[in-house]
């Protein structure tokens, strides 16, 4: 579909800020500012964190506070939100916590919406109080959002201070057709989670690119996809540093809450069969191994989805190897000198 190479499109990153087995929040704070630090330096476009509620290996609940961290730690990087789900907060806080945001640090914002509630029913109530309409209220309440970090109206009887005027990009992030028909429909750049719901890909990719109406600063279509890598020296290494993001989701479809694990030697004994066929279809898109494997496979799935954009999520249990992951998939995406 795409006969664009991995040179021609920017390369992003998603950071859930896991809290690693035995380790604390803080631990995953540095790690956090550490990789953004190196990523900007290897060229990545944009890091972006997302809301998780109630989940004992993610620590990025606070989305809004980490985005200030990272902004504050590196200088041209763009730093965002992937996403901020905005059935649990009033869309006028929302503007006003990224309106500050993009005050502080200028040019540099991004707003990413989603519709889910990132957590379970019982902590999205906790969140809430009220979940009557929250998700249905979607589509008004991203216009809602919007409107706030429009244009300044003095004549406007709420308005978002600091926060009108700053035109903060939002995007709509999505893992079925109904957020890409939002996206199309509102003329925004539209985000597909790939990297843990991949069935529906192609088709709200096909549906985000026929509903597109330019009615905003957007005249044509943008996508960018999700996807995990874990890229190492060999492709034995990859392989042995991939068995933690199988936990992971090991941990997601049991419904068990637990620190991110450190790799084993092998999986065999910890999954049975529909554990594991389960865990391989949510991980449909993930390139698993050596540089030259890695390349092949990202090019490939760029030529099949034609994305105008890469992000990179890398459950890598260790620092130092999750670094040398994001420096070797940077190399892919360097336009030749």
């Amino acid at each position: 579909m795409s006969n664009r190479k991995l040179a021609d499109i920017p390369v992003s990153v998603l950071d859930l800020v896991p809290i690693l087995q035995d380790k604390t929040a803080l631990d995953s704070f540095k790690s956090t500012a550490d990789l953004a630090q190196h990523v900007e330096r290897w060229g990545y476009t944009r890091y972006w964190m997302a809301e998780h509620h109630n989940m004992a290996g993610i620590a990025s609940s606070a989305t809004v506070v980490l985005i200030g961290h990272v902004a504050g730690a590196t200088s041209k990087i763009r730093v965002g939100s992937g996403g901020i789900m905005l059935p649990n907060h009033a869309p006028l806080v929302v503007a006003e916590q990224f309106g500050t945001l993009a005050s502080l640090y200028p040019n540099r914002i991004d707003l990413g919406l989603g519709r889910a509630p990132g957590t379970d029913q019982g902590t999205a109530m906790a969140l809430r109080r009220d979940l009557r309409g929250s998700v249905d209220e979607f589509p008004q309440n991203v216009v809602e959002l919007k409107n706030y970090l429009g244009p300044a109206d003095p004549s406007a009887k709420v308005r978002a201070v600091p926060g009108e005027g700053t035109n903060v990009p939002i995007w709509i992030l999505g893992s079925s057709t109904f957020g890409a028909q939002l996206a199309g429909i509102l003329g925004l750049p539209y985000a597909f989670a790939s990297h843990f719901a991949p069935a529906q890909l192609h088709a709200a990719l096909k549906v985000y690119r026929e509903s597109f109406q330019p009615i905003g600063e957007l005249k044509e279509p943008y996508a960018m996809a999700c996807v995990n890598v874990i890229a190492a020296d060999t492709d034995e290494e990859a392989i042995h540093l991939s068995t933690t993001l199988y936990q992971s989701f090991l941990n997601v479809i049991r419904g068990t809450a637990r620190p991110m694990q450190p790799p084993v030697k092998s999986m065999e004994g910890l999954w049975d069969a529909n554990e594991r066929y389960a865990v391989q279809q949510m991980l449909r898109y993930s390139f698993i191994g050596g540089p030259r494997e890695v390349k092949e496979e990202l090019q490939a799935f760029q030529d099949e989805t034609g994305v105008d954009e890469i992000m990179i999520g890398c459950n890598v249990y260790d620092h130092a190897a999750r670094l040398r992951s994001y420096e070797i998939v940077s190399d892919f995406f360097k336009k030749a000198d």
